[in-house]
């Protein structure tokens, strides 16, 4: 294995000390402009990299942000969602040089120990945190480390930032780092459900179900709530609109789909918290002989490509997730390079009608 370059190398490349090498590559005074360069010229042909653990040790950054995903490993194979978020933050992260550091854990617990790892480790300047959650933990935790962040998915602006008192030294350093900046992006679902439910009851549907995701969601509370409103807005009851919960499988989304469509007042219309569940769905409502759009009209939360080439295409609601990606990496980036904590507004979705959504039978029971 090749042996990495060192300041040592550059300096003997360059023919310089070590320590004019040491002030070129840390952007300090005590070398002139022409050998800065030279050096610096010198360490790009070696291929040589500032190590992070010195960086950390020393107090400055890491170079990288991290994201942890606190999701059944199961589900987010097939979710397209993460995947396009992810290449949004990463286009950002890219083009900023920064590295992004990810994680998969099967918790909240999980996630919050390994923020405490990351901080005490100096691994990340910065963390994008997704899916907030009811009585959520987190934004405690990363003011009270110091550890900036941004939240994706929040509902609304935040109140103003928490004063929390200064943090412990990281273990080994005497620097004491600055109470987090938390930053969020917010995301209109209560908004995206009003337009669902005000298309389906405008085509005629009077019993709805919605098939949501994981309970503990902020997001998940945040739909079924304005499910809800929406439907009570407009004389419709529990009994008449409601939701049932989901791990986002395609297997809980099948199961639920069975379940509700066995019952004696069947739905008319069916709105999935993602494509995935909505093409599951799709394919039992086919198994069971009830043909979509004629008996049954499908919604599915997010489009993708399984949406448009599903037979019937679905009906889905339209997103830039990649979009709301950037805006998350880009406001983190602004924090670390010394800007207010603020609030960023995503897009809010568009309902896109297709060939899954119809007036219910003229028979149906109100």
């Amino acid at each position: 294995m090749a042996r990495r370059p060192t300041i040592k190398d550059i300096a003997r490349r360059a023919g310089v000390s070590e320590s004019a090498v040491s002030f070129a590559l840390n952007d300090r005074p005590g070398v002139s402009k022409d050998t800065r360069a030279r050096i610096r010229r010198v360490a790009e042909e070696l291929g040589w990299q500032a190590n992070s653990a010195a960086r950390a040790l020393s107090g400055e950054r890491s170079g990288a942000v991290g994201l942890v995903l606190a999701r059944p490993a199961h589900t987010l194979g097939v979710e397209s969602f993460f995947l396009q978020l992810v290449s949004g933050i990463q286009e950002v992260l890219a083009a900023a040089r920064t590295a992004l550091l990810f994680q998969v854990v099967e918790d909240v617990d999980a996630e919050c120990a390994v923020y405490r790892r990351w901080w005490a480790e100096r691994r990340v300047d910065g963390v994008l945190v997704v899916d907030p959650r009811t009585g959520d933990p987190r934004p405690a935790l990363l003011a009270e480390l110091g550890l900036p962040a941004v939240t994706i998915g929040e509902p609304g602006p935040p109140a103003e930032p928490a004063r929390v008192p200064a943090p412990s030294p990281v273990p080994g350093s005497s620097a004491v780092p600055a109470p987090s900046p938390l930053s969020s992006v917010r995301a209109d679902d209560a908004g995206a459900m009003a337009q669902v439910l005000a298309h389906l009851h405008g085509l005629g549907h009077r019993r709805i179900v919605h098939i949501a995701g994981l309970p503990g969601l902020a997001h998940t509370v945040r739909r079924m709530e304005s499910l809800r409103a929406e439907a009570e807005r407009r004389g419709l009851g529990p009994d008449h609109v409601r939701s049932v919960v989901t791990d986002y499988s395609d297997a809980e989304g099948a199961a639920a789909t069975r379940r509700v469509l066995a019952e004696p007042q069947a739905p008319t219309a069916l709105v999935y918290d993602n494509d995935v569940m909505a093409v599951a769905g799709s394919a039992v409502a086919a198994e069971l002989g009830i043909p979509v759009p004629d008996r049954l009209s499908i919604v599915a939360w997010d489009d993708s490509a399984l949406c448009r080439v599903t037979h019937p295409r679905l009906t889905a609601l339209v997103r830039d997730t990649a979009g709301f990606g950037r805006l998350a990496a880009e406001e983190l980036l602004s924090v670390l390079a010394g800007g207010p904590p603020g609030v960023r507004e995503s897009e809010r979705p568009r309902l896109e009608p297709r060939d899954s959504t119809a007036p219910p039978p003229a028979h149906t029971d109100s």
